[in-house]
């Protein structure tokens, strides 16, 4: 039984002051549905490869949002060295190839009928990059969509458009991945989102992490290394933030990627990662900007020791930090929105309100 994974027609056998943060929405469910719970609905799913994770749910509608009924993330780093190289490695291929064969199983198991699954900035740039979408394809199955820069930012804001502040005026969506950071500038004021102008640049957690030391000798040397990240990354925003500006109107800010729910963690002083608490958390800007400077002062095992680091992140969160750190000089927001939500959730909706049109 292979399983094709093509749009859309596949058919197939806490802490903090409170003053500071507001809860999330009850926007869409987080929980588990146990197996069999709706065995005469449809499963939907959608499976987002990229450079850093790879990440998979399981779903079926339930009124306007959704029910999960099985997930899956694993960090399998599959652009490591490619800055470098410009090719994945053996090793990082493996890695991926472990984590989507068990992806492959859940979605044999879940009588999975709909879905979808996308690469995306570490696909798209190795140049074995289609040898190994054809390997994929080969050993699991699964079918994977090389996914361009400017599908990547509509699936993310298409998937937590919602979450956004009240406000006038658009908002800057921005999503930072591990080999690229894409920022969505939004209209909200319509029952879809709509995107008003867009940058992707070739800039992740990973890429940036692998192209400047981070761990020096001492605090000092490891915040000047901080900082040239961040400089680094205001130079490549410059000219699209300047653009924007005279549309901007009241800024509002919202992240969807694994640094600011991590960063979102930190501020709560969670001892586990908890969805529940983070998807629509308001964060003040002035602490977010107090985090990632404490922890750009910080070394490696210093950083794996907060619960929502850990040893797979320690290494790369600075970069992640460095990245939202530019992203909110450039835009001024008074609060930085999070969601733990994106490109997957944008593929849902859009194979839900696809397969009802059929």
């Amino acid at each position: 039984n292979r399983i094709g994974l093509r749009m859309a027609y596949h058919r197939g056998g806490p802490g903090g002051d409170p003053a500071r943060r507001q809860k999330p929405p009850p926007a869409q469910s987080g929980s588990v549905a146990t197996r069999g719970r709706f065995p005469h609905r449809k499963s939907y799913a959608a499976l987002d490869l990229g450079t850093n994770n790879c990440r998979m749910l399981i779903a079926r509608p339930e009124g306007d949002n959704f029910a999960i009924i099985d997930a899956f993330s694993r960090i399998v780093r599959l652009g490591e060295g490619l800055s470098a190289t410009g090719k994945l490695s053996d090793a990082a291929m493996d890695r991926t190839l472990s984590a989507l064969s068990i992806c492959s199983a859940k979605l044999i198991r879940r009588n999975v009928t709909i879905s979808h699954a996308v690469a995306t900035e570490a696909c798209r740039r190795a140049t074995n990059g289609p040898a190994f979408v054809d390997r994929i394809m080969r050993e699991t199955g699964i079918k994977l969509n090389v996914i361009t820069a400017e599908e990547e930012a509509r699936l993310a804001v298409l998937g937590c458009h919602r979450l956004p502040e009240p406000g006038d005026g658009p908002a800057l969506v921005f999503d930072i991945g591990g080999g690229s950071t894409e920022l969505i500038l939004v209209d909200t004021s319509g029952p879809h989102p709509r995107t008003i102008d867009w940058l992707s640049i070739p800039w992740g957690v990973v890429s940036l992490a692998e192209s400047i030391a981070q761990d020096g000798a001492d605090a000092d040397v490891r915040h000047a290394n901080y900082a040239n990240m961040r400089d680094r990354i205001s130079g490549h925003i410059a000219p699209f933030m300047e653009r924007i500006a005279p549309s901007a109107g009241a800024q509002r800010l919202l992240g969807t990627s694994g640094t600011v729910t991590t960063l979102a963690s930190v501020y709560l002083g969670l001892e586990s990662y908890d969805r529940r608490q983070i998807d629509g958390l308001r964060v003040a800007s002035a602490d977010m900007k107090s985090i990632c400077s404490d922890l750009a002062r910080k070394s490696i095992p210093e950083r794996a020791e907060f619960p929502c680091i850990g040893q797979e992140r320690a290494d790369l969160v600075v970069a992640g930090c460095a990245i939202l750190d530019a992203i909110m000089i450039a835009w001024p927001a008074e609060t930085v929105g999070v969601a733990d939500r994106g490109i997957r959730e944008g593929i849902l909706r859009e194979l839900f309100r696809m397969d009802a049109r059929s």
